[in-house]
């Protein structure tokens, strides 16, 4: 299935917490959107890798993605190494999307500076020809590169090169986060399990504030950041205003 927009996230929650309202902007226009989860997330203190795939499940409805798959990689313990950059290579040519969006490079959680690395690695690679992987059927695959790899905002604050309106989606968004009742809801008894950093009311809220951060960026009331390693060129002045009222 081609896809025309792919987000990609070690831990289940992390593409609804950072492009979920862009992923949903796309689905709205009539793109089909789809997530690849890295690993289940199976370190987090909070639920278990069942309850984190049943989550991934319900926010995926929510967002109506076209696919998500989980490729079942060690949360904690991947590499950046051959054996899981075709792995993930073959994912890539599977869905043959236009634009990734992708972990950030660097941030607090050390897996997802490594991911977003194996990502932008896998996503070159993958258009070499001579690198030669097979689908599940046991068929060649065609080599696929995307046009861009967008690195959304998590933890650490990054000037973003892109910023997309997702107001008109914003609840949508916030739903699909709120699928992951494990890691963001929590009572002050303990009685929904060990609090963690991002448990607590503040943590949602903080993303929210984000959301407005950027939103206030482009006079909007919500809106994503992305940073591009690469120049994005447009064809006419005209792409600047299209969108401008």
């Amino acid at each position: 299935m081609k896809l025309f927009v792919l987000g990609i996230g070690v831990h289940p929650d992390d593409v609804e917490l950072s492009c979920s309202g862009t992923l949903i902007n796309e689905v709205r226009k009539g793109n089909k959107a789809g997530v690849i989860d890295l690993t289940r997330g199976e370190l987090g203190t909070r639920g278990t890798a069942e309850t984190r795939d049943a989550e991934a499940k319900h926010a995926a409805e929510i967002m109506g993605l076209s696919a998500r798959e989980n490729l079942g990689m060690r949360d904690g313990f991947f590499k950046n190494d051959e054996e899981h950059q075709l792995q993930l290579i073959r994912a890539i040519r599977k869905y043959q999307p236009e634009v990734i969006l992708s972990n950030i490079l660097e941030d607090r959680h050390p897996d997802h500076g490594r991911a977003g690395k194996l990502i932008v690695e896998s996503s070159f690679l993958s258009g070499l020809s001579k690198i030669e992987t097979r689908d599940e059927q046991g068929n060649l695959q065609a080599r696929w590169r995307p046009k861009h790899v967008l690195h959304y905002i998590q933890d650490r604050f990054y000037e973003p090169d892109v910023i997309v309106d997702i107001s008109d989606v914003f609840e949508q968004r916030m739903d699909s986060i709120k699928a992951y009742t494990t890691q963001f809801h929590t009572n002050p008894d303990g009685s929904k399990g060990t609090q963690t950093y991002i448990s607590s009311p503040d943590f949602l809220d903080a993303i929210v504030s984000r959301a407005r951060l950027m939103g206030k960026r482009i006079g909007v009331k919500y809106a994503e950041g992305f940073v591009s390693q690469k120049n994005i060129g447009i064809s006419s002045l005209e792409s600047l205003v299209l969108n401008e009222t």
